[in-house]
């Protein structure tokens, strides 16, 4: 079992989705309920994380990395060795390189502590160095993207994707180029 899953891969193709559904399951599961999958096999956690991306809020009073890195805060604080993390487009709200680096020196002493994390992100640089480590319970997986641009909303194990394909989502949005 992977203590840290990171899922990449192209916009619109269902990571946030799968993220929520994986999410859901662990609950229901572990609530005694049935789950809506064909199989579904986890451990059991004594508290669910989330932290996800906010919507701009005028009345914020302070910048959304900012208060991105609060909840993230809060929520270590509140953590148990055998939490879970969920995290969909964390620190998406700086650079590239900064975002990376913020993710890195907080998912990773997560890992040392073995709890689990699933994150998705756009954070190929973070993605790209945790890859290259070849960590064996660290797992990768990937939104399929065919050859044509068409999404199957299938998640697959494999080495992360460093495109968002953003020219897609222009096409389909504006028109072609």
């Amino acid at each position: 079992r992977a203590v840290l899953t990171v899922v990449t891969g192209a916009n619109q193709g269902g990571k946030s989705t799968f993220l929520r559904s994986f999410g859901i399951a662990q609950v229901l599961m572990q609530c005694g309920m049935p789950v809506p999958a064909a199989k579904f096999c986890s451990g059991l956690y004594s508290r669910i994380h989330t932290h996800f991306t906010r919507k701009e809020d005028a009345m914020l009073s302070r910048g959304r990395l900012e208060e991105e890195l609060k909840r993230m805060s809060g929520i270590i604080s509140r953590m148990s060795k055998d939490s879970l993390l969920l995290l969909n487009e964390s620190f998406a709200s700086t650079t590239e390189k900064e975002g990376s680096q913020i993710a890195y020196d907080i998912i990773m002493p997560l890992y040392q502590k073995k709890i689990e994390v699933m994150m998705v992100t756009h954070l190929h640089e973070f993605a790209k160095r945790v890859y290259g480590e070849q960590r064996s319970d660290c797992e990768f997986l990937v939104a399929e993207r065919k050859e044509n641009g068409d999404r199957t909303f299938r998640m697959l194990r494999g080495k992360p994707h460093y495109s968002s394909y953003g020219t897609d989502l222009y096409q389909y949005m504006i028109g072609k180029l």
